[in-house]
């Protein structure tokens, strides 16, 4: 019997959008800080390193994307590249870590859009996605369009009036040293770490070689862009020991260009970003979810695919539910450290897979896949070490299970 396939509806700028959607988020709100904090006047540099490898990390997920064009993304390049186990932990680090994620970027939803019910707020945008979602890809593309639209307007204003306005001479002095430099990198890399979705939806993209390595290349390009703009912009209206000392850095930033009028607009920016995110969060997780339970690592009823949709209709109202109850009974806010280990050692898996390909497979230059290995590696280790710690606890649960499920399973099956 032939499994049941999702429909070819994304074309580039559909792609393009769900990149943007992803990476565009509320990070570029609050990222910028605690990065000042970590590399001080060397901020541009540490965007440098996370955009370099952001930039190798893309450039192996589009390789493997076009000869695996199928829903799953870094899951399925393990399981055919380097064999069931790495791609099994590859998945189940996003799928546990990105559901969390999915959780603490509800709650900032919440958090942005209206305070002290952050909880209410959360749910109904976790219900919108999730049913958005069930009406097919392509609407939910549209409406990340609308959004990413309205984010990069408020982010243009930003701009506008931090380098139009009034600032003073600010000290960027090289504080931070080298792994200073490291640990913001770090920081800023999860910014843009959401290229992947492109190639996790990559079983829904229409002529997927020519689609895939056009998007995501594009994306991470556009959004080098603006978080370089941004990053500009922030450290010429505060410096980077003010930007450093910030909880709404932006919202500051204008504040102090002159432009207080704005603030109101960053925060719903923020919080439009944040449901953006969301959004381009839980298609990814059900998407992961879904070659997983086609393969069994996870419960089969999960791989069905709407027959007029064609779309994993079970598999998204699980992820929505399951995100649901978290937002409902935890503020994973401020707890998710191993959910950006997850993130890390996903792209890992990732270029390992693609230091297998071989040229007549499309392999990229040799370099591209081991900086991105050795950069993922480096970033991690440069994490808080409760973030590590937690990290390395969640994949050794999943690899038990692993190990629990191949003990069980029948001799010869």
């Amino acid at each position: 019997m032939t499994t049941p396939r999702l429909a070819r509806r994304l074309k580039t700028p559909d792609a393009v959008v769900v990149g943007l959607g992803a990476m565009i988020g509320a990070g570029v709100f609050a990222s910028f800080a605690p990065a000042a904090r970590a590399a001080g006047g060397l901020l541009l540099v540490a965007l440098g390193v996370a955009a370099v490898v952001a930039y190798c990390n893309a450039t192996s997920s589009a390789r493997l994307a076009v000869l695996y064009p199928e829903s799953g993304g870094t899951y399925v390049y393990g399981r055919r590249r380097l064999g069931d186990f790495w791609g099994y932990l590859a998945g189940w680090g996003f799928v546990v870590g990105k559901t969390a994620s999915c959780a603490a970027m509800a709650l900032t939803v919440g958090a942005y859009a209206l305070p002290g019910h952050q909880r209410v707020i959360a749910v109904l945008a976790v219900a919108a996605v999730t049913v958005l979602n069930l009406f097919g890809v392509q609407k939910s593309a549209l409406a990340t369009r609308v959004i990413v639209g309205v984010v990069l307007l408020v982010l243009a204003a930003v701009v506008a009036a931090c380098l139009l306005g009034r600032s003073g001479p600010h000290e960027l002095a090289a504080t931070g040293g080298g792994w200073g430099v490291l640990q913001a990198a770090g920081l800023l890399f999860f910014a843009f770490a959401g290229y992947a979705r492109i190639a996790t939806l990559g079983e829904e993209v229409a002529d997927p070689a020519r689609t895939i390595p056009r998007a995501i290349p594009l994306a991470l390009g556009i959004t080098l862009l603006v978080y370089l703009a941004v990053a500009v912009a922030a450290l010429a209206a505060l410096g980077p020991g003010r930007l450093a000392a910030s909880t709404a850095p932006l919202a500051d930033a204008v504040t102090a260009a002159g432009a207080g009028w704005l603030p109101p607009a960053v925060r719903a920016g923020a919080a439009i970003a944040a449901l953006g995110s969301l959004l381009a969060l839980v298609l990814g997780v059900s998407r992961t979810t879904l070659a997983m339970a086609r393969d069994r690592h996870l419960p089969g009823f999960l791989a069905a695919v709407h027959p007029a949709r064609r779309i994993p209709h079970r598999a998204e109202v699980a992820v929505g539910v399951a995100v649901i109850l978290l937002v409902t009974f935890l503020d994973l806010r401020g707890a998710i450290g191993f959910s950006s280990f997850g993130v890390l050692v996903y792209y890992a898996i990732a270029n390992a897979a693609a230091l297998t390909l071989r040229r007549d497979e499309g392999a990229p230059p040799r370099v591209v896949p081991v900086a991105g290995l050795v950069g993922c590696l480096l970033l991690a280790a440069t994490l808080p070490a409760t973030s590590v710690l937690a990290g390395l606890a969640l994949f050794a649960i999943g690899a038990l299970l692993w190990l629990a499920r191949r003990a069980a399973r029948p001799t010869g099956s």
